[in-house]
């Protein structure tokens, strides 16, 4: 069968999350009250990064300074070349924005015919990076993150294709659940162990390199 390669993109492909980046320059416990609040159940994941973002104002040259504060995992590309050359289709599904992802790998999307699935965002000096959710119409449109991974292994499992899924956080879960080889660390790996998933654990990009080799 056929298989397919989705990843998420913060803590996953990168080193550190912009939500971090962005928690550590501009946010002091008041502005960190939304994230609070979604780990305590009271608003959704959207809700709560809409609200931290909007606290990124300056220039845009400030911004994409920012944005490169971003590491990219060393083994990214190699996997992403290796997977290329295997004629198995990448998917990055993202909760964050397509902006700062296109601003990193934007080339590496292109040249692989890489599916990004994300947020989008408008960026303003004076209001701030605003989260712009999917379109409603969209099938993978999540009213809580903005963007349904499971929807994106659901639609790859009716196109035929067996799904290797590579995540770190809650957002992930429901895609996990329902992938046929999943790559997990920090908050999933421990969420898929506590519901008897069966996980491949990861702490980088080299793990999921020598699987793919291996295929």
């Amino acid at each position: 069968m056929q298989k397919a390669f989705v990843t998420d993109f913060d803590g996953t492909v990168t080193a550190n999350d912009f939500f971090h980046i962005v928690t550590d320059g501009y946010c002091d416990e008041k502005g960190l009250q939304p994230w609070y609040d979604y780990l305590a159940g009271k608003i959704t994941h959207l809700q709560a990064l809409t609200a931290i973002f909007r606290n990124v104002k300056g220039s845009v040259a400030e911004l994409i300074a920012l944005i490169h504060k971003i590491q990219i995992d060393k083994d990214f590309l190699p996997t992403v070349q290796q997977l290329y050359e295997k004629g198995i289709p990448v998917y990055i599904v993202s909760a964050g924005c397509d902006y700062y992802i296109r601003e990193l790998i934007g080339d590496v999307i292109d040249k692989y015919g890489i599916t990004l699935i994300a947020n989008s965002c408008d960026y303003s000096e004076t209001e701030g990076l605003k989260m712009i959710p999917l379109s409603k119409e969209s099938p993978y449109f999540s009213e809580k993150i903005g963007v349904d991974k499971a929807a994106v292994v659901k639609e790859l499992h009716s196109k035929g294709y067996e799904v290797i899924f590579a995540g770190d956080g809650r957002p992930d879960f429901a895609a996990a659940e329902l992938s046929e080889v999943v790559f997990a660390k920090d908050m999933l790996l421990e969420k898929c162990q506590n519901a008897g998933l069966k996980t491949e654990k990861f702490t980088n990009y080299g793990d999921i390199l020598n699987y793919v080799k291996s295929l």
